[in-house]
């Protein structure tokens, strides 16, 4: 049917029609085509660790016993020791020494105790309330002994509590000062009684 010279046949049609998708250059879209899919990862991962630290090999720089990581890499990873620095060079020493923004500096290993100083015991009573007090040991340290075992043993031999409260210092309940003098040689005999020196009352 016609009207006023317009057409309005409609025409019909049936069936399923693909789905056209506009091209960029019809769209006015310039960005580049989207990457083709990566490949599919495979699991486990294979994942390679030193065996002087347990860390991977790009970590080993910051180890503080990079030299026997160096040792192993060479050993078993030849490879991916020439794509690294572990500690050598004028460009590990730089990194080694400058702290990495949100982490750890390098560790510094402990100096061990007993090598530095006199050897020499210093016993002393400290008060401890209005009526009690307790006995201060210093210097067991600087004989190589450990103060956390020394205080469980001497808990144990005077009955009371016992604890580390200092770098080389050990805090008992109770006077024992005078008995110290004998329990402390019996038990490590490396000890001798002429290295005890007793301070008397002393504040704390």
């Amino acid at each position: 049917m016609e009207k006023d010279g317009e057409d309005t046949t409609v025409e019909v049609t049936t069936g399923e029609t693909a789905e056209q998708v506009p091209s960029p250059a019809a769209t006015g879209d310039d960005s580049p085509p989207p990457p083709p899919p990566a490949a599919p990862i495979s699991y486990p991962l294979k994942m390679t660790y030193c065996g002087n630290c347990g860390l991977p090999p790009e970590y080993c720089e910051y180890f503080p016993d990079n030299d026997n990581c160096r040792k192993w890499l060479e050993a078993h990873l030849p490879k991916e020791l020439g794509s690294l620095v572990v500690g050598g060079g004028e460009e590990g020493e730089e990194k080694k020494g400058r702290q990495k923004r949100g982490g750890k500096g390098l560790v510094k290993a402990k100096k061990p105790a007993g090598k530095t100083g006199p050897k020499r015991i210093l016993l002393s009573r400290a008060p401890r309330g209005k009526k009690k007090s307790v006995t201060v040991v210093v210097g067991l340290g600087t004989f190589g002994i450990d103060l956390k075992l020394a205080s469980k043993f001497l808990s144990s031999r005077f009955a009371c509590g016992a604890s580390v409260t200092g770098e080389d210092e050990i805090v008992i309940q109770g006077d024992v000062k005078d008995d110290l003098f004998d329990v402390l040689p019996e038990k490590w005999p490396e000890v001798d009684e002429d290295c005890i020196e007793d301070l008397g009352d002393q504040k704390r």
